[in-house]
């Protein structure tokens, strides 16, 4: 399997060494491909558990609807993500998974874990840890959407993107391509669309970021993590207790 064309690849290696059969391994999990244009709903709240989804291209979002209809997303996604480890060990999915621009996917059985479980014990040990992580930082977004002002938790989502999009593109410096609507942005940190529209611009006034188009550069990186306690949960693991296969 060629690296380049494989973001999953790139952010398994990120932390451990992938020999052949790792690799063999994760390319069955990509063999099929699937493509969608923005606004689809890939599955819904309450459809059958039956397939995971490694991310290939674009964006998507996780969200449930509360019970008078405004949406809360949970989850972004974008390359090298795999989605659906949430509900693997359940029935019926908890969430609607939709799709903010055009995506390519590469959707398998979550019974395909089986080979990996079998025959790769530190591969599963890499996955369960990459799962267990994302917990921690499920807390770390309670918190901030919790605890913390507009414009803390608009640093917060661009500090945690830029971390994770850096695992997949090493040579990402400070600038992101963010294909999210103000809407969005809005859902996902519990604040309308008009908070964050406000607090974009008082952000570039107070020269933290620049905008162009959907691109975002953050020009005092160091200012927003300390604005905000930021604690990079993706660019070091602990793999000392992985098996050594």
């Amino acid at each position: 399997m060629d690296d380049q064309s494989s973001c999953l690849v790139t952010k398994l290696s990120h932390y451990i060494t992938l020999d052949e059969t790792h690799r063999e391994q994760l390319a069955s999990l990509e063999k099929a491909e699937r493509d969608f244009e923005e606004g689809v709903e890939i599955y819904q709240n309450g459809d059958a558990a039956r397939d995971l989804y490694v991310v290939k291209r674009g964006w998507l979002f996780s969200y449930t609807d509360l019970p008078d209809g405004r949406r809360q997303i949970v989850k972004i996604h974008h390359p090298g993500d795999i989605i659906g480890f949430p509900d693997v060990a359940l029935k019926h999915m908890t969430t609607t998974l939709r799709t903010s621009e055009a995506v390519t996917l590469c959707p398998f059985p979550k019974s395909s874990l089986d080979v990996i479980l079998r025959e790769s014990p530190r591969l599963s040990a890499l996955l369960l840890s990459i799962g267990l992580r994302d917990q921690v930082v499920f807390i770390d977004l309670l918190r901030a959407m919790g605890r913390m002002k507009a414009q803390e938790r608009v640093a917060y989502m661009v500090l945690d993107l830029i971390a994770r999009l850096r695992i997949t593109n090493r040579r990402m410096t400070d600038t992101i391509r963010l294909p999210l609507t103000q809407s969005q942005i809005g859902d996902y940190l519990g604040l309308t669309n008009v908070y964050i529209s406000r607090t974009l611009i008082k952000m570039e006034e107070d020269g933290y970021i620049q905008r162009i188009g959907d691109r975002l550069r953050i020009l005092r990186e160091d200012d927003l993590a300390d604005m905000t306690d930021f604690n990079n949960r993706y660019a070091d693991m602990d793999t000392s207790w992985f098996p050594e296969n």
